[in-house]
């Protein structure tokens, strides 16, 4: 669980929580307690990196690093 918070972050996750933050403040400043639900839910999203669809349905996978040594073949000519 641990590194599912710590890890994996980019900018897209990011502006999810920021954006999720924002509305339980405008929910907090109108003191609209619903749309403060709303708001819990659409911050826990990016936390938890899950998406709508449940569970890494939506998540990114990590970047693999592959690394591209590659060889040249050279081919002999047999007569």
């Amino acid at each position: 669980m641990k590194q599912t918070l710590l890890s994996n972050w980019n900018f897209m996750r990011v502006i999810r929580l920021v954006l999720g933050i924002f509305i339980i403040v405008q929910a907090a400043m109108v003191k609209d307690w619903t749309m403060g639900l709303l708001g819990v839910f659409f911050t826990a999203l990016p936390v938890l990196n899950i998406g709508c669809c449940g569970v890494g349905g939506c998540a990114t996978p990590p970047k693999k690093n592959v690394e591209t040594n590659t060889k040249d073949i050279t081919y002999e000519e047999v007569v």
